[in-house]
């Protein structure tokens, strides 16, 4: 399994998932280190962002839904000021 998964998904996925219902996190233009002490999974709604990892780098933005691997250490580049739906996985 990736360390970071992104994709496109469904109208009927995000329904499925209540993607609706998750929290809202923004975040302005910055750059930051992060672990993941949990997976995390987001439906990036606004940003371009650029996430690093030891094993190379990722970039998503607006309409990509993202998979973050708990253990995962990374850092956050965020090139356009960031709004996503999450939820960690219990």
């Amino acid at each position: 399994m990736k360390e970071i998964e992104v994709r496109k998904i469904t109208e009927d996925e995000k329904k499925k998932l209540k993607i609706s219902q998750w929290p809202i996190w923004t975040c302005g233009v910055s750059a930051f280190d992060w672990h993941y002490d949990e997976t995390e999974s987001c439906l990036i709604l606004e940003g371009d962002v650029t996430v690093k990892t030891a094993s190379g780098s990722v970039r998503f933005g607006a309409g990509d839904f993202v998979r973050f691997q708990k253990g995962l250490s990374c850092t956050w580049e965020v090139a356009k000021p960031v709004r996503k739906h999450y939820s960690f996985d219990e």
